[in-house]
């Protein structure tokens, strides 16, 4: 799968018109990949659990693998150091089956994207 276009900055892909923040381009691509994993283990996840108690769980550690991917947090990865930027991706994610995430914010699920990098409207692509 190509990857797709980013902003000229590198800080954010563009898909379907929609403004998303890329992922740290600095992390190890064997650790990348690990999280990447994970990340798609916790949605599955989601899924399973749709309208369950256990969503939230979910949910929380769909938060935290984006986190340590930089696709999510404050502040964003181009504005941390590079020792929070390794701390941030060598944080350790659990995979559905371990230890639970903890509890991430519930965000309501919407069309639209309040906030920038995280699905807005941009002219590019």
């Amino acid at each position: 799968m190509a990857e797709p276009p980013t902003t000229e900055d590198g800080h954010h892909v563009v898909v379907n018109g929609r403004k998303w923040r890329a992922t740290d381009p600095s992390i190890p691509a064997d650790r990348r990949a690990e999280l990447t994993r994970i990340l798609m283990s916790w949605r599955r996840e989601v899924r399973r659990t749709e309208g369950t108690d256990q969503e939230r769980a979910a949910r929380a550690g769909v938060q935290a693998a984006k986190v340590a991917l930089g696709e999510r947090g404050t502040p964003p990865w181009w504005e941390q150091t590079d020792e929070q930027r390794r701390a941030r991706w060598q944080a350790d994610v659990p995979a559905p089956g371990g230890p639970l995430p903890p509890e991430a914010p519930v965000r309501e699920h919407r069309g639209d994207h309040p906030h920038p990098g995280n699905g807005e409207r941009t002219e590019h692509a």
